[in-house]
């Protein structure tokens, strides 16, 4: 009995030596994943504690159990992006070769050895070649008509690409012509949402994109200039943009063509000329005068012979620049009987009526009213108010929500540091704001990228409850400035 005993202990022995030493089998083409990648994700990543589905949630809500499941992000945003792997976190996280490019903070894997030069390599060249999956698929390549928004990132020469189904950064594109930073400032779909274009503060090109792959068609050269806003006719034939100066001047281009017709200039024609807006017959062409009381009403009926009006803001006054409005960006009702002119030294809209360009209301906002955005599937119109330092104190920036029915003030909203960009997606019922956050008060960011500075995020309000929504807080890179949604 005794032997037995003996003989039962030994054997339950040996079959735990063999248990801890055979490692679990995993079927590596059920993930998804290119063999060797998957095998190095599957190992070192997707373990328990870590980056599985179990785990996930204590691993900032990643699991990269499957290629199916890296593409659905992290609590931060994408974790991969295609073709971009330097602003791809999973590459920044694993990354500890310092002449591999940049590194982030805890490495990964966690309390581990690092990964292999090798390994890092392997990652990044993967990454480059679009991340595909073991059937050679490229996430977010199978939809030409795929619905997107696009940021601005004016420290890095970056357009971030976001898919509107997932709020994922899906690709981020190079924009501009130099080695130099060129600042892109304002990007905008067309209104028959095929292209995308955005222009430069310090460079001398309109650009032009396609939205269904995002692949670059030309660029019109407008010369060098600080070039902040533009508007497209509504046929898409042309854009009329906007050099912020002291002398300023605005640029009539040939989207078709992809050249420049005309510059309108001339000393004293226009005082720092900024946000624009056109009329809905496009007979005319509004411009504000920054540092003014009045904003250029342009007839551009013959737009080779425009002829120049300025039309002050406050009843009385005579148009001067001694600066007591600084009316930023301008945009029209729906309906355009009226348009609203964000005046960022008084702190308010000032609402005109069209037909003959009389002052209609005065809406309060809060601090510095920057930019529009305008809902057609409400009244509401949204209006970021980037240092707004008093609404909610100890932040800097509000957004300020109006009825553009009514002309009435409805509430301020919370939404981060230095909100500027924003635009509507009536479509989601969600108002996308991009945090420039170069405030050293603001957040610090989790990641950084390649050209330095303050990374910038995104939030999103929800229209039907005019509150943030949760859970949504992607980071882009430095300095994200405009958005437009190709709906």
């Amino acid at each position: 009995m005794k032997l037995k005993k003996i003989i039962f202990f030994i054997s339950l022995f040996i079959l735990f030596i063999s248990c801890k030493k055979d490692p679990a089998i995993i079927d590596i083409s059920k993930t998804g994943y290119p063999k060797e990648i998957g095998e190095l994700i599957i190992t070192q990543c997707a373990v328990s504690g870590c980056h599985n589905d179990i785990s996930k949630n204590a691993a900032s809500g990643l699991s990269l159990s499957t290629w199916d499941k890296l593409f659905e992000g992290a609590r931060s945003g994408s974790a991969v992006i295609p073709f971009k792997h330097s602003l791809s976190t999973f590459f920044l996280f694993t990354n500890t070769h310092e002449d591999l490019g940049l590194s982030n903070i805890p490495t990964m894997p966690i309390n581990s050895t690092p990964l292999s030069r090798e390994q890092i390599i392997m990652i990044r060249d993967w990454i480059d070649k679009g991340a595909p999956n073991n059937k050679g698929k490229i996430k977010f390549a199978d939809n030409p008509q795929r619905k997107k928004y696009y940021v601005t990132n004016q420290g890095c020469d970056l357009v971030y690409v976001f898919d509107s189904e997932t709020d994922l950064a899906m690709r981020v594109i190079d924009v501009g012509n130099s080695a130099t930073i060129e600042s892109p400032h304002m990007v905008k779909v067309s209104p028959d949402g095929n292209y995308w274009y955005v222009c430069f503060t310090n460079g001398n090109v309109l650009q032009k994109f396609r939205t269904s792959d995002d692949r670059f068609v030309g660029e019109a050269n407008i010369t060098l200039g600080n070039w902040n806003t533009f508007v497209i006719t509504k046929d898409g034939k042309y854009a009329f943009v906007v050099d912020w100066s002291f002398d300023g001047r605005i640029a009539w281009v040939d989207l078709e063509r992809m050249e420049l017709k005309k510059l309108y200039q001339g000393s004293g024609l226009m005082k720092w000329p900024h946000g624009s807006a056109l009329s809905p017959d496009d007979k005319f062409l509004y411009v504000t005068s920054q540092t003014g009381n009045y904003i250029y009403k342009i007839d551009i009926r013959n737009p080779n012979f425009p002829d120049f009006e300025e039309i002050s803001l406050v009843p009385g006054e005579l148009p001067s620049n001694l600066s007591s409005l600084d009316p930023h960006e301008i945009i029209f009702s729906p309906d355009g009987s009226k348009y609203f002119v964000a005046c960022q030294k008084s702190n308010e809209l000032r609402v005109m009526q069209a037909s003959n360009d009389s002052l209609l209301a005065r809406i309060p906002t809060g601090e510095y009213p920057q930019e529009f955005g305008m809902s057609y599937n409400t009244d509401y119109l949204f209006v970021t108010c980037m240092e707004d330092r008093t609404t909610f104190p100890g932040n800097v920036g509000s957004v300020t929500v109006v009825n553009y029915k009514t002309n009435q003030f409805i509430k301020h909203i919370k939404t981060g540091t230095q909100p500027h960009g924003i635009a509507v997606n009536d479509n989601k019922g969600l108002v996308y704001i991009a945090h420039r956050n170069i405030d050293i008060s603001g957040p610090a960011p989790h990641h950084i990228t390649e050209c330095g500075g303050r990374n910038g995020y995104l939030t999103a309000i929800e229209i039907n409850s005019l509150e943030l929504k949760n859970g949504f807080r992607p980071e882009v890179s430095s300095d994200p400035y405009s958005i437009s949604v190709k709906k």
